[in-house]
């Protein structure tokens, strides 16, 4: 039996994306939002067919698609070097064989495209500048008419309510995110492809945002948190410190580093296991539930399919708590073969000596049909 209610703290992809799919489904929802105005801090953001087919089924993906680039490749390349070691074929590619585009776009743009729909759906209201206290506002969900949803973020307050939650904690990497102008964009930077950079103990993301006329810049190398933040300045200190990660890399890659303008320094944050729903009334989605690192590009498309999936659970399931533990279960399987995937890549990524010249051995031998047929369970995904 579905709730007559939804309450969701957090207005971001995962607690828009929930609201829109209860609201779909006839579904009153109130999304309350801490800050004032909603922004999005970063900058790019890869959107996979598993995450894009739901974007689709909520009506959604049309004004994204107006915007977004649909790369012709996923290209893993030397740091080294800067020599293709391996491609994954998206583009027309991935329509034909997930049956759903991949993407990449602005952060803002995905989060627009979802607050567009959200504030024209009547079923929704959002609350912004509001909290929803964990305890003191918790509404009784035993009768099954009430869910409540915390959709706000690593830091979770509403983990308040979930016993033996999932605790964040530092992953001891962090981002260094930042744009190039496309006039200033070198060369072995492709328009046509996302490329993962790999180097030893580091890697490197670059793609090309339509939004910008330019390039995401990602990367990835370990070093110190400076707290709950997404979005701190580099500072010089920091720079120097990104740099000796970089020490061994190609002159070209160095300088692009060396050049950033504005970088902002991110700290990565994963989840232990734990709770995801109390057993009654309240459930966790996102970076609340299972906040993860970011090698596998699936943040936000997890974060889309929680959403989902919470809402097809509780429509389905005989009552509230059941439909909750059912959703956990769902959820759980996927992730933990999301998070093998994700520390996979992170060692391949990160390799160094005898297993780095294997990992380039091994990666050369790959055809780009093969690479693209290890991808058919994330890519390939669908909710029922």
């Amino acid at each position: 039996m579905a709730p007559e209610h939804v309450v969701i703290s957090g207005a971001g992809v995962a607690g828009l994306t929930a609201a829109l799919s209860f609201a779909q489904s006839g579904i009153r929802c109130d999304v309350h939002e801490k800050v004032q105005h909603l922004t999005e801090v970063g900058a790019g953001l890869q959107i996979a067919p598993n995450a894009s087919r739901i974007l689709a089924a909520l009506g959604v993906l049309p004004a994204i698609e107006a915007v977004w680039n649909e790369p012709e490749r996923i290209d893993l390349v030397s740091g080294q070097s800067l020599k293709r070691l391996a491609s994954v074929p998206v583009g027309a590619n991935a329509r034909t064989r997930w049956g759903a585009p991949y993407g990449v776009l602005h952060r803002s743009t995905l989060q627009q495209a979802l607050l567009t729909a959200a504030l024209k759906e009547p079923l929704i209201t959002l609350h912004l500048g509001s909290l929803v206290d964990p305890v003191a506002d918790s509404i009784p969900g035993d009768d099954g008419r009430h869910l409540v949803i915390g959709a706000d973020g690593v830091w979770s307050r509403m983990r308040g309510v979930i016993p033996s939650c999932p605790i964040p904690a530092f992953s001891g990497n962090i981002a260094w995110r930042f744009t190039v102008p496309g006039g200033q964009a070198p060369s072995f930077l492709d328009i046509s492809a996302v490329t993962a950079f790999l180097g030893p103990d580091a890697h490197v993301v670059a793609y090309p945002l339509t939004e910008i006329g330019g390039f995401n810049v990602v990367a990835i190398a370990a070093g110190n948190s400076p707290g709950e933040t997404w979005d701190a300045p580099a500072g010089d200190m920091r720079l120097d410190l990104l740099m000796k990660r970089f020490s061994g890399w190609s002159r070209e890659i160095r300088s692009l580093l060396e050049n950033a303008k504005e970088p902002r320094f991110w700290p990565l944050y994963q989840a232990s296991d734990g709770f995801w729903q109390n057993g009654l009334d309240t459930a966790l989605i996102g970076d609340a539930a299972h906040a993860m690192m970011p090698f596998a590009a699936q943040g936000a498309a997890m974060a889309i399919e929680d959403a989902y999936q919470l809402c097809q659970s509780v429509k389905t399931g005989p009552t509230l708590p059941e439909a909750l533990k059912s959703f956990e279960l769902i959820r759980k399987t996927r992730l933990a073969r999301a998070r093998k995937q994700t520390d996979f890549n992170r060692f391949a990524y990160h390799a160094t000596g005898p297993t780095r010249i294997v990992r380039d051995l091994v990666l050369k031998m790959r055809t780009p049909q093969s690479l693209a047929e290890s991808l058919d369970w994330l890519f390939g995904y669908r909710i029922a």
